[in-house]
């Protein structure tokens, strides 16, 4: 029999969640080290990538915790204070970035899946979207890895279904190459990424 442990999932803004910097660092490396992202990643870069957030006032970082310890954590933040690589697809489009909440990484240990976390995670990045008042779209976007691809594990199920009961809608046309390197690579490549978006 499974014993389920509370957990407890809050949303931070701004300079708020920075004290668990370290501890969403760690969790970015383990999660993102499982299919499909195989991301082999470093404190330091991560810790880097996090500060954008909290410099961020209108941001919002969604942890989840069980005891004192960060098992799961979700972002998001106004397209327009994101970097050029996340903006370019969309202001190529022709779309007002400035009506877009974008969202990063929802990451969550393995063990706690299933749970409704993920749901959450979504409620509270869209809930702080609407609550700033001036968005009309939400928006995150995903590695498209191939089929055959040598790492992907027996029974793999993107999140996909996930992600569309949720109301969101992959544009094909809306893509961008990320740059990262993979457990198995010998150094950096770009990895193909798709945008999905929800009108809020």
């Amino acid at each position: 029999m499974t014993k389920f442990t509370e957990v407890t999932v809050n949303a931070l803004h701004g300079r708020d969640a920075e004290p668990f910097a370290d501890a969403v660092a760690a969790l970015r490396i383990t999660v993102f080290r499982e299919f499909p992202y195989l991301y082999d990643g470093s404190p330091d870069y991560e810790r880097g990538y996090l500060q954008r957030y909290f410099e961020c006032p209108d941001s919002v970082v969604v942890l989840a915790r069980e005891g004192g310890e960060v098992v799961g954590a979700s972002t998001g933040m106004p397209l327009d204070a994101e970097e050029a690589e996340f903006r370019a697809p969309f202001e190529n489009a022709g779309h007002d970035t400035a009506a877009i909440y974008y969202f990063g990484e929802s990451i969550l240990l393995p063990r706690l899946r299933g749970r409704g976390i993920g749901h959450r995670f979504f409620d509270e990045r869209e809930a702080r979207a609407r609550r700033l008042g001036r968005f009309t779209h939400c928006a995150f976007c995903a590695v498209e890895r191939p089929a055959d691809h040598p790492r992907r594990p027996r029974g793999y199920r993107p999140h996909d279904a996930f992600w569309t009961k949720r109301g969101y809608t992959r544009q094909p046309t809306l893509r961008t190459a990320f740059t990262w390197q993979d457990l198995d690579e010998p150094e950096p490549s770009p990895k193909p990424m798709v945008f999905w978006t929800r009108k809020l």
